[in-house]
This record gives C-alpha cells, sequence and structure tokens, in this order.
C-alpha cells in the first residue's frame, strides 16, 4: 500500500519519523499471542512509507524477539502503553466524558478499533503531513470510524485553542484528553502552554493522561542499547528529538488547580497486566512517568489559585 506522491514527506523527518516507529510497534503487538492492544491498521502505515517499508511488522520477523532493543523491548514498551492509554480513555468515556481529544494523535486508530460508547466525539489534532499521510492510508484500507472522528491540523508549539472550538469541540462537556509521546519533545513554554489550555477548557469530569521523563537521564542510559538502535538501524535520533530544557512540574501545577493527579511507572502495569518492558540497568525506559488526573467537580472554586502557569 502506497499513497499519492508527496504525501510522505510528513512523516519521513524528526517527530513524524517517530509516528512510524510506534506504528511499527503496534504492528508487531497486534500479532503477539498475548497481544496486550490491537490495530489491524498500524501495518499498513509502515508498509505505505518508503522509510519504513523494511522495518519488521510481525514477532516472527524480529529474530532476537524480546530481546531485541528496539522491536523486543521498545516495542512492548509500545504496546503496552498503547493499552493502558486505550482503558484510560474508554473508561472515561463510559464514565461521561463523550468528547476525547487525542493531541499529537499521530497514526493511532483508537477512532477507528476502540468500542466507544454512542455519542462520542474524537478530534485527533496533529500536524498537516501526519494528518494527510494517515487519511490516505486509512482510506486506502476502507476503514470506518467508530466515533463521530474531527482531524484538526495544528502546530501545538503554539495557540491550537480556538481552532479546536471551531471544530466544534465544547469546553462545557467534560472531554478526555490525551498527550501520548508528545511533551518529550515540546520546548518548556509549549508544555505549560498546553497544560494551561487543557486546564482552562476542560470541564467537571474531564481527564488527562500524558508522558514525561521525569529526570535528565545519565551518559550511561543515553549511550544505551534503546537509543543507539534507533539512531543506527532506523535514522532516528531520539535524544536529539527529545526537548532539552528543563521540565516545567505539569503535574504539580496541575493538582494546584484541584485537579487529582496520579503518578505512575510503566512497570507497575507490567506488572498489573503480567507482561510488557521490565527494569534493567542503563534503563532508558526509567525514566519514564505516565500521569493521570481529573479535573475538579467544581471549577468556579479556583478562580484564585495556580494562574501563574
Amino acid at each position: 500500500m502506497r499513497p499519492a506522491a508527496g504525501l510522505n514527506s510528513g512523516v519521513t523527518e524528526g517527530v513524524g519519523r517517530t509516528a512510524l516507529l510506534v506504528a511499527a510497534a503496534r504492528a508487531i503487538e497486534t500479532h503477539r499471542p498475548d497481544a496486550l492492544a490491537r490495530d489491524r491498521f498500524a501495518e499498513h502505515f509502515v508498509r505505505a512509507a518508503p522509510v519504513s517499508a523494511g522495518w519488521p511488522v510481525r514477532p516472527e520477523q524480529v529474530p532476537a524477539g524480546d530481546a531485541d532493543p528496539l522491536w523486543g523491548r521498545l516495542g512492548r514498551y509500545f504496546g503496552l502503553r498503547t493499552r493502558v492509554l486505550d482503558d484510560h480513555l474508554l473508561r472515561s468515556a463510559h464514565r461521561g466524558a463523550r468528547q476525547v481529544v487525542l493531541l499529537g494523535a499521530g497514526l493511532d486508530c483508537r477512532a477507528f478499533r476502540l468500542g466507544w460508547p454512542p455519542g462520542c466525539q474524537v478530534h485527533e489534532v496533529d500536524t498537516t503531513g501526519v494528518l494527510a499521510f494517515k487519511q490516505a492510508v486509512l482510506d486506502q484500507a476502507g476503514a470506518t470510524p467508530a466515533a463521530d472522528r474531527r482531524t484538526l491540523a495544528a502546530d501545538l508549539r503554539l495557540d491550537w485553542s480556538e481552532a479546536l472550538l471551531d471544530a466544534g469541540f465544547d469546553p462545557t462537556a467534560p472531554t478526555a484528553w490525551l498527550a501520548e509521546g508528545l511533551l518529550l519533545y515540546l520546548p518548556a513554554a509549549a508544555e505549560r502552554r498546553l497544560i494551561a489550555t487543557i486546564d482552562r477548557l476542560s470541564a467537571p469530569g474531564s481527564t488527562l493522561a500524558y508522558e514525561i521523563k521525569h529526570v535528565t537521564e545519565s551518559p550511561g542510559v543515553r549511550a544505551g542499547p534503546v537509543y543507539t538502535a534507533a539512531r543506527q538501524r532506523l535514522g532516528i535520533d531520539l535524544l536529539a528529538l527529545f526537548d532539552g530544557e528543563p521540565r516545567p512540574d505539569s503535574a504539580g501545577r496541575l493538582a494546584g488547580r484541584g485537579w487529582t493527579v496520579t503518578v505512575r511507572t510503566p512497570y507497575d502495569f507490567t506488572a498489573l497486566h503480567g507482561r510488557g518492558p521490565r527494569p534493567e540497568p542503563d534503563d532508558a525506559l526509567a525514566a519514564n512517568r505516565w500521569i493521570f488526573a481529573e479535573a475538579p467537580a467544581r471549577r468556579g472554586d479556583l478562580s484564585g489559585v495556580g494562574r501563574s502557569w
């Protein structure tokens, strides 16, 4: 499967290429007998882009299996992350959040592959190039969304709130927000604006999940097999893509605005599900934290709290 000429430019460079990396990991996870998540569209994206056409999309195409630092260890991390965030979004939707906003949606197909309750509206926000490539592949695959899917091309480093409102987003309705693998790439000021915007647009009952690295990794970790394999085998320098500024305490700021915040490690969920990556020396995953937050029940009580973002 190959989309029209020119569309591949949206996913062949920088952060866009990492979307293909995650899609390949999801494809491999999909075909595992003990899969934590399944995305039947993932391999179509991998095969449609020339840069990734030769990457594995099935477990048997990874000779070292789970011992492979890239398609084994990192791939299982992405499979676990997909499952955990799928569960979070569906739980939020079944509790009444019929609006879902996927910030930096990438090539994930949650609008198509999850069993949404009736009346759900899924907004996918990403760059023009990623969304165009994604739509071309989905069209060729004959994909039909399982919810009211709306796409929005926006630069998440800038103000995207007005465009979201223009796309039909209702700030008075509970929303399930997701920033999967996004904040790692944003400048600190952009992260503060994004979190402040989410806070401002979130009605009571809204939820937010996102991923961070909570400490700067040591030289030993940065020289480790996960980062080295991604750079040498795929041409993806993850460390160069991560923003190097000190990260803001977004979880603390949300808590100061009345949100209930829970911080978890990936290994918490490895233990929960009985599979997934486990700690190892010079661990590229040890600094990762998954943040889950719920908006306060009464927004009006917080008018004078935490105004400085």
